[in-house]
């Protein structure tokens, strides 16, 4: 499998670094095989810290390896368990089961009035799984410990003429 990560920099060697907010799928380091989306986040990323460059790093995961060594939650669509595993872990009250790796539907720019209209309790949970059947949902894979994090293989940055 292919895995991306846009950044301002390059990321040869994953590490988690703690993080200054809540995030879908909580602390780790996140990746997607959808090469436009970390593109699109390689861009905010720079635009935000004002510093290096547009960077997608690429990497590849032998799932065959990794998933049997790891614990791997993986949510096949924004179903219920998704709504409140993402919800959860936005306000950093999730306490539930820990995972190597997380993988599941991404609460991208597109999606995230909706989330925010269900959180703030104007739409039901209902409501909002209705309204996230209509919209396109990437993938995101987080990584959340080391030992999943050895499984990643470094293999390059995409070039700046593909953005």
């Amino acid at each position: 499998m292919i895995l991306y990560h846009g950044s301002n920099v390059i990321v040869s060697e994953p590490k988690l670094i703690p993080q200054n907010r809540f995030l879908d799928f909580g602390f780790g380091f996140y990746t997607t095989t959808n090469k436009m989306q970390a593109i699109g986040f390689a861009d905010k990323v720079y635009k935000r810290r004002k510093e290096g460059s547009r960077i997608v790093n690429i990497y590849e995961l032998d799932e065959a390896k990794t998933f049997p060594a790891c614990s791997v939650l993986n949510f096949d669509s924004a179903n219920e368990a998704w709504l409140d595993f993402v919800s959860d872990n936005r306000a950093g009250s999730y306490n539930g089961e820990s995972f190597d790796i997380i993988f599941g539907p991404v609460a991208n720019d597109d999606v995230y009035t909706t989330f925010n209209l269900y959180t703030a309790g104007v739409l039901s949970k209902e409501q909002t799984l209705e309204a996230l059947k209509i919209k396109k949902l990437y993938n995101q894979i987080v990584f959340t410990s080391e030992k999943a994090l050895s499984y990643l293989k470094f293999i390059g940055t995409v070039p700046e003429e593909e953005f």
